[in-house]
């Protein structure tokens, strides 16, 4: 071996560190059940400012946290249809003319180049 060489571990290979004067932050247990009889627990930090409610189950369902009431719903957004967006610009009388100005040409066996 040459002098430069390096004697020791591997980098990576193991670590040094110890659990010596390490306190792990202090833990909230919250339960939560499922509808299909499920129990999940989930560690919080105690400092958590906000414990959520509700918790995606295992089984894909909502839990709901122990000893808590379940939320109000939020209103949902409504989707707004081809329809609604055309009633927004067009009143149900421009549709008729338009439709009969469509029929119209239709019927005569002309085509107008759109």
């Amino acid at each position: 071996m040459s002098e430069g060489s390096l004697r020791g571990s591997r980098l990576g290979a193991t670590s040094y560190e110890n659990d010596e004067h390490v306190t792990p932050a202090e833990r909230l247990v919250v339960v939560y059940d499922c509808p299909h009889n499920h129990v999940t627990t989930v560690p919080f930090s105690a400092e958590a400012e906000q414990v959520p409610v509700l918790w995606e189950c295992r089984c894909g369902a909502e839990a709901l946290r122990r000893s808590a009431s379940r939320p109000d719903d939020k209103p949902g957004r409504h989707v707004r249809t081809h329809w609604d967006m055309l009633m927004e610009r067009r009143t149900i009388d421009d549709l008729e003319e338009l439709l009969d100005e469509r029929l119209d040409l239709l019927r005569s066996g002309r085509r107008q180049s759109a």
